[in-house]
């Protein structure tokens, strides 16, 4: 059996993958951990898209939601401990830092930049595995993602602004990396975020579809805000290569596509930045969603199961939703149909995406919608179900295949991240896929390390 250190040391990329092959006590302490105490250190094992089946927790969308002929796969986060994918970069991060040597137990605290979910997962990673953290984010995002990140003991820093405002988090946390005791697990741009989820996401992404439609992957989408998760869209492009990956942004902050800002309503995603670990040449398209048409979609789905149903969606699927989204989850889906559409896709068709979390972190934010809005009766929110849904059509998508606008991403990466000490030459080699399989290769290393460490 696995021995938990002190400090716990948790999976292997391999095991986060197949968490069938954790030393049998162990997976079973895990899956009772996840039940009995989420702050067990066992459930360390439990950062995995996997269920107690070892199958991916996922959903096939009724296409009496969606409209679209093609099958739309979503991969669920709220099932992750602390209720979001984003503990498993974050996990990456610190147990990479630590089997380096670069982080210690005990003396270095731990900075955690983020607009939320990020910082949720280092807090609670931080919490397991016994180190202090800080996390830095603005000041204006939900009620639900302090309180859980506080709940879980990391302290805040809090940055003025909202979800567009992320570059002054990442000069907060600049600021605090200049004291030696503090160590930063800077998903933006650490290369363990595209590790996690390459191997972690993208395979389980080309799981998930094994006997629906044809068994392949016609697209991926995913609205980058620390383009971690578009990541995965690299080991699907590996598997199957006609695969198409679309990263969403917020139409009211059109960085990618324009070089626009903007503030808007989609936590978790659109940071007015090309993110370092960004690997823009496995970017397609970008497509532009509204969005109150995500914060609509979540109150629709959330709290419009009888709309649903009229509308021809099975009951049980219905009820079955009302938890599994959370507002960067939703845009992902319209994504989706937006993409079905645009490249003409059938029955035998698969489009995956990814529900970085659920509804639980984001009461507020319906209740802000409630405001502006004043009545969400059943007839509004039906008059929602088709207009953000079945009515979505093709407009703002923008091709990003040539290399014209791959070097448009790779010029706004250089204006981004040279004012935070990164040369030219090493952005330069990002602009070949060899670094970006190097960087993947990585995995099997840490593997090994994090095997050794966990036996001392």
């Amino acid at each position: 059996m696995i021995k938990l250190r002190k400090i716990p040391f948790g999976p292997t990329y391999e095991e986060m993958l197949h968490p069938s092959i954790i030393d049998k006590e162990v997976r079973e302490k895990a899956l009772q951990a996840k039940e009995k105490n989420e702050l067990d250190p066992f459930n360390l094992f439990n950062i995995t898209w996997k269920n107690d089946k070892n199958e991916v927790n996922k959903i096939v969308l009724p296409k009496a939601l969606t409209g679209v002929d093609a099958n739309i796969v979503v991969l669920l986060g709220t099932y992750f401990p602390s209720g979001s994918h984003k503990v498993g970069p974050a996990y990456s991060t610190l147990i990479e830092g630590s089997v380096d040597g670069e982080i210690l137990a005990g003396k270095h605290t731990i900075l955690g930049p983020s607009t939320g979910n990020f910082g949720i997962g280092v807090s609670y990673i931080c919490n397991l595995m016994k180190y202090e953290a800080i996390v830095i984010m603005p000041d204006n995002m939900s009620k639900e993602r302090y309180d859980r990140i506080k709940r879980y003991g990391a302290k805040l820093d809090l940055t003025p602004g909202t979800e567009s405002d992320v570059i002054l988090t990442l000069e907060r946390n600049n600021e605090l990396k200049k004291n030696p005791n503090n160590r930063s697990l800077a998903q933006f741009e650490l290369l363990p975020n595209y590790r996690f989820h390459r191997h972690v996401t993208g395979n389980s992404c080309v799981e998930a579809v094994k006997g629906i439609g044809n068994s392949r992957i016609a697209c991926f989408t995913s609205a980058p805000g620390s383009a971690g998760t578009l990541a995965a869209g690299d080991q699907i492009k590996a598997v199957f290569p006609e695969a198409k990956v679309v990263a969403l942004e917020p139409y009211e902050c059109p960085t990618l596509s324009s070089g626009g800002r903007g503030q808007h309503r989609i936590e978790g995603i659109g940071d007015k930045m090309c993110t370092l670990i960004h690997n823009v040449l496995n970017t397609d398209f970008i497509a532009l969603i509204k969005d109150d048409d995500s914060v609509r979609g979540l109150k629709l789905l959330h709290d419009g199961a009888k709309i649903l149903v009229e509308n021809g969606v099975d009951e049980s699927v219905a009820k079955s939703m009302t938890e599994l989204f959370g507002v960067s989850g939703i845009c992902n889906i319209i994504g989706a149909i937006k993409m079905a559409k645009y490249l003409r896709l059938g029955p035998n068709d698969n489009i995956v995406t990814i529900a970085t979390d659920g509804y639980d972190r984001y009461d507020s934010v319906i209740k802000d919608l409630e405001r502006r809005y004043l009545e969400t009766s059943d007839n509004v929110l039906e008059r929602w179900f088709v207009d953000v849904f079945r009515r979505i059509g093709t407009e703002d998508i923008f091709d990003y295949r040539s290399k014209e606008q791959k070097d448009k991403l790779f010029k706004q990466k250089e204006n981004d991240w040279i004012k935070f000490g990164y040369s030219k030459e090493y952005l330069d080699s990002m602009k070949n896929l060899d670094f970006w399989d190097k960087e993947y290769d990585k995995i099997h290393h840490y593997d090994e390390l994090i095997k050794a460490m966990r036996k001392d």
